[in-house]
């Protein structure tokens, strides 16, 4: 019986030493977070979240913090094109995100949804389109099924990179291409570029790349849709409606990626040109 209580005691202590541990490593990761030094919180918040019982209190603190470490761990090397770091931590906080929806609130789960948008992203500058498209599937399902926070109800960022000084941001909207093809204008995909302020952030927004319906005369053509340039505040651009560059409904990516560092370039042939003087 004795040997029995000294096991149990040591066993006791252990465990209460353990969990003071957790508490003092989850204070310095809390601290750290604080001074934005989010490497080493992560570090800490990953060692110490799978010794954590889920049941405990503290778990969902620890948890809370990590989700946001690797989140923004995530964002920075997206914003640097550092895609293959961003995918790691953004497939990670995806499952961190999944562990969290039993913790925390409805709105909570909307956090899904944007670290796929940003997962498309990564593995769009990596160049793995394939991948890309099966997590942009998810967001579509979650259109038709009407789940989508506001602001990705409409349309996605699905790439990002910088061009000399300039950022381009991707979107792609859920809507499918119109039967009418003489009803309206409709844009699938539009490009937007902008000059950047010196810590790299978005500035002014010069102007606009959109794969844009063709209005198709002939089926025959296999024209669907057709890369157009829009002037916002860019001065001395040539704007106008690139028919060499040219789609099918279904969007060959990687050759619309091409194309568009190649406009980005100046290499584009317009039929119709104007220069906006502003």
């Amino acid at each position: 019986m004795k040997t029995t209580l000294t096991i149990l005691f040591i066993s006791m202590s252990t465990m209460a030493f353990g969990q003071t541990d957790i508490i003092r490593k989850y204070q310095t990761a809390d601290s750290l977070l604080t001074a934005n030094n989010y490497l080493a919180a992560y570090a800490i918040l990953g060692e110490i979240e799978p010794k954590c019982d889920a049941r405990d209190s503290l778990y969902s603190k620890i948890l809370w913090c990590y989700v946001g470490a690797t989140t923004e761990l995530e964002k920075q090397n997206r914003m640097n094109e550092v895609f293959d770091k961003s995918l790691h931590y953004g497939l990670e906080a995806l499952k961190l995100i999944e562990k969290g929806k039993p913790y925390f609130g409805a709105n909570y789960a909307s956090r899904e949804i944007l670290m796929t948008k940003n997962i498309v992203v990564s593995y769009f500058g990596l160049g793995q389109i394939d991948s890309a498209t099966r997590y942009k599937s998810v967001l579509y399902k979650a259109y038709k099924d009407k789940r989508l926070p506001k602001g990705l109800d409409e349309s996605f960022n699905f790439t990002f990179f910088k061009w000399e000084d300039k950022n381009v941001w991707g979107y792609e909207r859920y809507e499918e291409l119109p039967k009418n093809r003489f009803g309206r204008s409709f844009s699938k995909i539009i490009y937007f570029v902008y000059s950047t302020n010196p810590d790299g952030s978005d500035k002014d927004p010069l102007y606009r790349l959109h794969v844009l319906m063709f209005h198709n005369i002939d089926p025959s053509n296999g024209i669907d849709y057709v890369l157009s340039k829009q002037l916002d505040t860019a001065t001395n651009e040539v704007s106008g409606t690139f028919y060499a560059y040219t789609y099918t409904e279904d969007i060959n990516f990687a050759k619309l990626q091409a194309d568009i560092r190649e406009v980005l370039k100046g290499n584009y042939e317009p039929t119709k040109e104007s220069t906006n003087k502003k």
